[in-house]
């Protein structure tokens, strides 16, 4: 359903970029994903029905605007996890007079990426 928040993907298409940054419950994601979330977090901070809250995270993840890892849960109820995948948004014509997007990351290398979620998963356990 999502994408790994440790692999390189391409740069995203400009129509489901734009599609997330236009509607306003995607927005309203944006801009309350602070930090990683469940989508039943994200439904109660945002006060968007659970429903909608899944389609939208469905968009923002196609999109590549937001990242869908795992939350590792000492029950070993594991739930997805959802994260802001840019810091910002560019939209440029290329000399081809194509749109091209790009979104900037965090500057963090995927080891340093993945010591954080192994910090995490340890305060899990």
């Amino acid at each position: 359903m999502g994408r790994s928040p440790l692999e390189d993907t391409a740069q995203p298409d400009l129509e489901p970029v734009l599609e997330g940054l236009y509607d306003e419950d995607c927005r309203t994601i944006l801009t309350n994903l602070t930090e990683p979330m469940t989508a039943n977090e994200i439904a109660e901070t945002t006060d968007i029905p659970l429903s909608t809250t899944y389609r939208k995270l469905d968009v923002l993840t196609a999109a590549g605007l937001v990242a869908e890892g795992v939350e590792m849960r000492a029950d070993g109820q594991h739930v997805s996890q959802y994260a802001l995948s840019f810091d910002s948004v560019s939209i440029e014509l290329s000399e081809e007079g194509e749109f091209v997007v790009e979104l900037d990351e965090d500057p963090q290398s995927a080891d340093e990426r993945l010591a954080t979620l192994w910090s995490a998963v340890r305060e899990e356990t």
